[in-house]
């Protein structure tokens, strides 16, 4: 371990950004308050978020650049943990950009949104640092419990309703197993500190007889049962169940936030457990090659294929594009597992430069079905027919993300998906790799699947005639985020070294 704080005190430097946090999401909360009644509450709340966003990135920017673990190793400080932090404050940022233009959330309740978006971002953050069974747990459900109640936020909305229920209904279950996978990776490891799971791992692993085969069997089900709710998270099969309805029935700038922030940390999560936490025997290169004998790689391969044709099938049948769109947000969580099952550090790096890059594209893509929806009140792809015509840049840039989602040159779309075939190519030139070639086969031919569907879209925008006439003037604001979001797609598409370079100074994990 390369530095353990035990002080708590010390430990708090460390911590600042989440404290920036924390205290942001509680003052939020009164300021939302004092200001009921002023005509200027929206912006106020507004400048106010965004100050603790950017709080608490000043902070962040200001740790220097060394693992450290806190709080008695509860959580990693580190630069793979920045990384993603970087993203989360992004999303955020852009999600509350988006609020404050649009009418998803009303002046009334603005300021709880933007107060619980806080209580989101704090637990993503905690995500992405724990390094211990407890926080990992803490993590994820303090993401899930505010995600539950934003994503109900309309109360008078049936589909609001009915999306927050079922997101609780699956999510608790996700918790219940991922707990008592938990309780039984302690019974048997005798720690909660992840970092100090690989060693005692590989001692089971060399163990023979009976009671060793029992006790490599219940390692095996219970790291299943905690990758639950990582699956859960990254909306992965056979966890992906709760998506479609939530994704269509929360609010849509709220969506757009669920569909990269939480991913992303699932992602971060999945990488510091498959890649330090469950170690088991090293391979030639140190990472991980099993887990009680299980060859955890082939087991996400599978899982990544059959994550990534599931999510694109069902997409073809789609007529709701918040539905669409969330097929094809489990149909990328397959793409980005392939990196996960590589078990080499390109694939670290190639999920990495994927979540950035996602968050831009699909972003992007939710903002023109906000701007479509609210001037035609529907999501259906019916009212997107003639959409060149009533409105060319909401048109041209949403082509533009979707041709990008498709991982088509030279948007950025495809410096994402390049780097994870890359990895997976580079795994299947060695010796018994024939199965990664199999999957980036499968990954190849889903991506001509989720051609179709996104053309589908496109066709209806510059083809089709209009099934309305129902005039798009989408706001100036609405209109700059798209001009950006769509010109760093193209440019990144072209010019990606400063992802690479930064993914690749951020490859360092805390290790025990």
């Amino acid at each position: 371990m390369e530095q353990l704080i035990e002080n708590n005190l010390a430990s708090v430097g460390w911590f600042r950004p989440e404290l920036v946090l924390t205290f942001g999401s509680i003052a939020l909360f009164l300021l939302d308050l004092i200001w009921q009644r002023s005509p200027a509450r929206r912006a106020l709340l507004t400048a106010a978020a965004v100050a603790t966003l950017g709080l608490a990135g000043a902070f962040l920017a200001a740790q220097p650049a060394e693992s450290v673990a806190i709080f008695n190793g509860l959580l990693a400080s580190d630069l793979f943990a920045t990384f993603f932090k970087w993203l989360f404050l992004a999303a955020a940022l852009l999600t509350i950009l988006i609020v404050a233009q649009g009418d998803d959330f009303p002046n009334a309740r603005v300021g709880e949104f933007y107060a619980l978006l806080m209580a989101v971002v704090l637990g993503l953050f905690i995500m992405a640092s724990a390094t211990n069974l407890l926080t990992i747990y803490l993590g994820i459900e303090l993401v899930s419990m505010v995600s539950y109640v934003l994503a109900g936020f309309r109360r008078k909305d049936r589909k609001a309703t009915e999306a927050s229920l079922k997101y609780v209904i699956y999510g608790s279950v996700a918790s219940g197993v991922m707990l008592f996978g938990m309780s039984y990776l302690f019974g048997l490891l005798g720690t909660a500190d992840v970092l100090a799971f690989g060693p005692k791992i590989a001692a089971l692993a060399g163990t023979t007889g009976a009671a060793a085969a029992a006790t490599k069997l219940a390692l095996v089900v219970a790291v299943v049962f905690v990758s639950s709710g990582v699956g859960y998270k990254i909306a992965s099969v056979p966890w992906h169940m709760w998506c479609p309805d939530v994704y269509e029935g929360a609010p849509t700038s709220f969506t757009a936030f669920l569909s990269v922030g939480p991913k992303a940390a699932g992602f971060a999560l999945a990488l510091r457990l498959f890649y330090v936490a469950f170690a088991g025997p090293m391979g030639a290169d140190g990472l991980a090659a099993s887990v009680a004998g299980i060859p955890w790689p082939a087991v996400i391969g599978v899982l990544s294929a059959v994550t990534m044709t599931l999510g694109n099938l069902t997409a073809l049948g789609q007529t709701n594009l918040k539905r669409l769109l969330a097929y094809s947000s489990i149909s990328h969580a397959g793409y980005a597992l392939m990196g996960l099952a590589t078990v080499s550090a390109l694939g670290i790096q190639g999920v990495m430069i994927y979540m950035l890059i996602y968050l831009v594209m699909n972003l992007g893509a939710f903002l023109v079905v906000i701007v479509v929806a609210q001037a035609t009140g529907s999501e259906s792809i019916l009212d997107y027919r003639g959409l060149a015509r009533r409105h060319p840049l909401a048109a041209v840039t949403f082509a533009i993300f979707l041709f990008s989602l498709t991982g088509l040159p030279p948007f950025a779309g495809f410096t994402g998906k390049w780097y994870l075939f890359y990895a997976v190519i580079e795994r299947a030139a060695a010796p018994g790799g024939f199965w990664y070639g199999a999957l980036a086969l499968v990954a190849a031919l889903n991506t001509a699947v989720a051609l179709y569907y996104y053309a589908r879209v496109i066709k209806a925008m510059f083809l089709d005639a209009p099934y309305v006439t129902t005039p798009v003037e989408p706001k100036v604001g609405y209109q700059l985020m798209l001009g950006v979001f769509s010109a760093a797609v193209l440019v990144f598409g072209i010019w990606w070294a400063p992802l690479v370079d930064w993914s690749q100074r951020s490859l360092t994990m805390l290790r025990g």
